[in-house]
C-alpha cells in the first residue's frame, strides 16, 4: 500500500471559549501491528482483543486491575469466572504529601481546582491507568490530578518510584509488548512520555496533537501511536465548531528513537467518507485479529466507524440507539463522551461498545454490524476482555461496579462492586496468593 497523504490543510484555531477558566487557561493498546509494507513503509495498527487467560510467569495469578478514579483505589478481581474482588490497592498513600505541594504552589493548584471541575466532573481524578510489572511485583499508575506516575509495590503498598510528568496532567497508557516500557500522556503539554517500567526513568519522550489520550504500542512494540482528542472542556460543543477543539490527530512514532514515522488526519478520511458532521477526537480503538480493520469511536457519536488499515480509508460507520433519556445538550455529556469503551473478541467476530451517555453496552456482531441486546449499565466508561476471551468486562462508572457481558450471547453473566467511579481495567499479575498489600 502506498504512503497515505499527511498534509493538514486546517488553519489554526482562533481562541476557545472555556468552560472551565482555571484549568484550561493554564494549560499551555494494541499488542501485536500490522508490519511495515516493504515498499511503503507503513505502520500497521495492533489489534485490542486479549489473548487467552495466562498463569503468567511462575509463581504469578493472572488478575484484572480496576481503577478507582475518584477514591484512589484500585480493586484487583479475578479475570475470569465470577470475577470476584482478591484485593485492594491505595494508590495515593502519599496524598498529604502532594496535596501539600500542590497548594503551594498557585499555577499547580489552578491546574489542580480545574481538573477536579472540569474533567473529574466535581471530584479530584487519582488513578486513571495502570499496568502490572512484568514479575508481577508491581503496578504502575498514572495519577492525573496529581500529574504523575507511579510504582506501588504489591507487597507492602509503598512507592516504589514516581515519575512526575510535563504540564499538570497524566492521562492515558500503555505498556510495550515485552512489558519493559510504559507510555503515559501528558495531557496540557502535548507530550508523551516513555518510562522503563522498573525503574521510572525516562527513555523518550514525543510531542503529540492537542490534549494527548490514547497510546498504543504496534508492530511488536516497534511502533507507539498516540491520539490526541482536543479540548473536551468547552461549551463549543455544535459541530459547526468542532474545528475550535483543536489539532486532533495519530501521531505514530518509532518506538526506538521516537522520531515520527507518520501523521494521521481522521478529518480527511471522514470528510472523504461524507461524514463531516462527525468529530476526528479517535477516543477508544478496537481492531480485528488479522490487523486489517481498525473501529474506533469519536467524539459526541452514538456509535463508531471502520477504518480499513491496507487502504486508509473509512468503510463503514455503525450508528447504535440512543436512549430517549439522554439528554441530546451536548454540553451534558462528559468530557465531549457519548460511547466510550470498545473491545474485540479473541476471534474477532463480535465488538463489545460502551455506550456511555446512553447508560448500555452492546455485543456487536462484525459481520452486519448489527447490534445484540442492549445491557443496561450506567455510565459505562471503558471494555476489556476477560482473561478466558469468553466475556466483555465493562466498568460502570455510574454504579461503581464492572460488568462481565458474554460475547456469544450478548447476556449479562456478572456484576462485581468496586470503588468510586471505575474507569480503565487492564489483565495484569501479582504474585500467587496475593491478597492485598501488608499496609493496606
Amino acid at each position: 500500500m502506498s504512503v497515505p497523504s499527511t498534509g493538514r490543510s486546517r488553519p489554526p484555531a482562533p481562541a476557545r471559549g472555556r468552560r472551565h477558566p482555571l484549568y484550561l487557561r493554564a494549560a499551555g493498546s494494541l499488542a501485536a501491528a500490522l508490519a511495515l509494507t516493504a515498499a511503503a513503509g507503513v505502520p500497521g495498527a495492533a489489534a485490542t482483543a486479549a489473548a487467552p487467560a495466562s498463569t503468567g510467569a511462575a509463581g504469578q495469578r493472572e488478575v484484572m486491575f480496576v481503577g478507582n478514579n475518584w477514591d484512589g483505589t484500585a480493586d484487583v478481581i479475578e479475570s475470569t469466572g465470577d470475577f470476584a474482588r482478591i484485593g485492594r490497592i491505595n494508590v495515593i498513600p502519599d496524598k498529604d504529601r502532594r496535596l501539600k505541594e500542590i497548594y503551594l504552589n498557585p499555577v499547580r493548584l489552578a491546574f489542580f481546582l480545574g481538573i477536579r471541575q472540569g474533567p473529574g466532573e466535581g471530584h479530584d481524578q487519582f488513578v486513571d491507568d495502570m499496568y502490572s510489572t512484568p514479575d508481577g511485583s508491581a503496578v504502575v499508575v498514572s495519577r492525573p490530578s496529581f500529574a504523575d506516575v507511579v510504582s506501588i509495590d504489591l507487597a507492602t503498598g509503598g512507592i516504589n518510584w514516581r515519575f512526575p510528568v510535563s504540564g499538570y496532567r497524566s492521562d492515558h497508557m500503555a505498556v510495550s509488548p515485552d512489558g519493559t516500557r510504559v507510555a503515559v500522556s501528558a495531557s496540557t503539554s502535548n507530550t508523551v512520555h516513555v518510562l522503563d517500567i522498573g525503574t521510572g526513568e525516562q527513555v523518550g519522550s514525543f510531542k503529540t496533537g492537542d490534549k494527548p489520550h490514547e497510546n498504543v504500542f504496534t508492530d511488536g512494540g516497534k511502533y507507539l501511536w498516540n491520539m490526541s482528542i482536543g479540548e473536551v472542556n468547552t461549551a463549543l460543543d455544535a459541530p459547526s465548531m468542532d474545528w475550535t477543539k483543536g489539532d486532533r490527530r495519530i501521531t505514530v512514532v518509532d518506538a526506538k528513537t521516537f522520531e515520527q514515522v507518520k501523521v494521521i488526519d481522521m478529518r480527511e478520511r471522514l470528510d472523504a467518507f461524507g461524514r463531516k458532521d462527525l468529530s476526528d477526537a479517535v477516543r477508544p480503538v478496537a481492531l480485528t485479529p488479522d490487523e486489517s480493520k481498525l473501529y474506533f469511536q469519536v467524539s459526541f457519536f452514538n456509535g463508531f466507524l471502520e477504518y480499513d488499515v491496507p487502504s486508509d480509508t473509512i468503510t463503514r460507520a455503525k450508528t447504535l440507539p440512543k436512549n430517549p433519556a439522554t439528554s441530546e445538550d451536548r454540553t451534558t455529556w462528559v468530557n465531549d463522551s457519548r460511547h466510550h469503551g470498545m473491545s474485540t473478541s479473541p476471534d474477532g467476530d463480535k465488538l463489545c461498545v460502551a455506550g456511555t451517555m446512553d447508560d448500555y453496552a452492546t455485543i456487536v456482531d462484525r459481520d452486519t454490524l448489527q447490534e445484540g441486546p442492549l445491557v443496561t449499565a450506567s455510565k459505562p466508561y471503558w471494555a476489556t476482555v476477560s482473561g478466558d476471551g469468553r466475556s466483555c468486562v465493562i466498568s460502570e462508572s455510574g454504579a461503581d461496579q464492572v460488568t462481565a457481558i458474554d460475547f456469544a450471547t450478548g447476556r449479562k453473566v456478572a456484576s462485581v462492586p468496586v470503588g468510586d467511579h471505575p474507569q480503565r481495567v487492564r489483565i495484569g499479575h501479582v504474585p500467587a496468593g496475593w491478597t492485598g498489600p501488608a499496609a493496606g
